[in-house]
C-alpha cells in the first residue's frame, strides 16, 4: 500500500481545519456573555446536528429506518445525546428483526 503525497497533505489540512474550528470556538466563547437565550440556543445545537445526520436516512431507507429516525427525534427532545442514539439504534434493530 502506498500513500500519495497529495492525499497525505489533504488529510493533514482537514485535521488542521478541524482542530482550528474546535479551538477557535472555545477561545471565542470566552469573550461572550452567556445569557438565557444564548444558553438555550447553544443547548439546541447537539439535537439539531443529530437530526441533520439522521434525516437523510429517514427518507432514503426503508420503514424501519424511518421509524427509528422518528423515535430518535422524539427521544432527543427529552434525553441526553447518547441515550437518544441508543434509542434510535435499538429501534432500528428491533424493527429490522421484526421484518420491517
Amino acid at each position: 500500500m502506498t500513500l500519495d503525497l497529495s492525499i497525505f497533505f489533504a488529510i493533514l489540512a482537514m485535521a488542521a481545519a478541524t482542530i482550528f474550528t474546535r479551538i477557535s470556538g472555545l477561545v471565542l466563547i470566552r469573550h461572550v456573555e452567556i445569557d438565557g437565550r444564548r444558553r438555550t440556543a447553544i443547548e439546541a445545537i447537539p439535537p439539531a446536528v443529530l437530526m441533520a445526520v439522521i434525516a437523510p436516512t429517514a427518507f432514503a431507507a426503508g420503514w424501519a429506518e424511518t421509524l427509528a429516525c422518528a423515535a430518535t427525534a422524539i427521544a432527543a427532545r427529552r434525553l441526553p445525546m447518547l441515550a437518544s442514539v441508543v434509542v434510535g439504534v435499538a429501534t432500528v434493530a428491533l424493527l429490522r428483526a421484526a421484518g420491517l
